[in-house]
């Protein structure tokens, strides 16, 4: 029974999505039609960026990156823009995830001894930053790669559909954390960051990582993407296939099978898409508050075809609760583990930063559509 509590706090979106998706099967008999209901592109696609995102940092990548850009300044207001700045641009390619797992660990040792007060702020910004910069890029988070691939929407459209909620959002960032952090003198120097570990891996992952992106561009095909992914893997580490995060994949299935079969209900399908219809922003705000953005769009997208207000809303609603991104966990879980936290301090300054963000580009939304 212990093993289920610490499983189900652990994972409460993965126990939610199968609990839905199991109560959904007493009113639809599973049948072949199940096996329409997974977006296989969306799924194929995480699974190859989560390999090769965990291929690069085993080479030390992101850790050299980050130690030789550290280096350009030695104040913690300076520190602290440069961070934030590397967590917007960097999620735009390797997700918010990635971004924070890679990030908020080196920002707590840089912070954690003689800076304290600086580190709540900072990581809260900084997982602001993460969820704001991969909102920009079709691959930059889950539930866009989701609404990119099941609306078959145009590279093109999609980034100029975000563009003014990143310009807005980068310029914010930038004059909060200026704002928040003191100006402090702090020691850059990131003593992990030797070099690249076993360059031919690395120009491997690389090229993976290359294949991956046109995929999403759709210039590739996706099975040519997952053979070739899978292929170098096996080859060089396949202890990589550990490093994936089976149960976001499984939470993505589940959340599929759940809004398939709601769909297949009539009643069900013409009230909520009648009611969706026209509200789909501030429904997909509200209910990524709750249940969290990834599987908000991908319940919200089964009902309606407002494609842009959908996409919209769902990358806004990751700002708010701290469930609202399952990105925001990650820097969270990370806080906690570190030496003297204050979680009731961290989990205020983490909401009012994440409303005012919230609110700010509910007001452009407002303003442009």
């Amino acid at each position: 029974m212990n093993a289920v509590r610490k499983f189900v706090k652990k994972e409460p979106v993965f126990t939610i999505a199968g609990i839905a998706a199991i109560i959904s099967m007493f009113f639809i008999t599973p049948d072949k039609e199940y096996l329409s209901y997974i977006n296989y592109s969306v799924i194929i696609l995480l699974f190859c960026l989560m390999l090769v995102v965990a291929g690069l940092m085993k080479t030390h990548l992101f850790d050299i990156i980050s130690s030789k850009m550290l280096k350009i300044s030695d104040s913690s207001r300076g520190v602290a823009v440069m961070l934030v700045n590397i967590t917007f641009f960097s999620a735009m390619l390797i997700t918010n995830d990635v971004a924070l797992i890679t990030l908020v660990p080196l920002t707590i040792s840089l912070f954690s001894e003689n800076h304290r007060g600086i580190l709540i702020p900072l990581i809260a910004m900084e997982t602001v930053a993460a969820n704001l910069g991969s909102m920009m890029m079709p691959f930059g988070n889950p539930q866009n790669l989701h609404l990119y691939s099941f609306y078959k929407m145009n590279p093109g459209h999609f980034i100029m559909t975000l563009l003014p909620f990143g310009l807005l959002s980068l310029v914010l960032v930038n004059i909060t954390v200026f704002i928040i952090i003191k100006n402090e003198k702090v020691c850059t120097e990131n003593k992990s960051a030797s070099g690249i570990e076993n360059k031919k891996n690395f120009f491997l992952y690389i090229a993976l990582f290359i294949v991956c992106i046109i995929t999403v561009l759709r210039l590739v095909n996706i099975i040519i993407c997952f053979c070739a992914v899978i292929a170098v893997c096996l080859i060089t580490d396949r202890k990589l296939l550990k490093k994936v995060d089976y149960n976001l994949l499984l939470t993505f299935i589940a959340f599929f099978v759940f809004v398939g079969n709601l769909s297949r209900v009539e009643i069900i399908k013409d009230k909520v898409s009648e009611f969706i219809d026209g509200r789909e922003f501030m429904l997909g705000v509200i209910a990524s508050q709750v249940i969290s953005n990834v599987p908000a769009s991908i319940m919200l997208s089964g009902f309606t075809q407002h494609a842009d207000e959908l996409l919209i809303g769902v990358n806004a609603g990751g700002l708010g609760t701290l469930v609202a991104s399952l990105a925001s966990l990650i820097s969270y879980k990370f806080y906690v583990a570190s030496k003297n936290s204050d979680i009731k301090k961290y989990l205020l300054v983490f909401t009012i930063i994440n409303l005012i963000f919230l609110a700010a580009l509910m007001i452009l939304f407002l303003c442009i559509y």
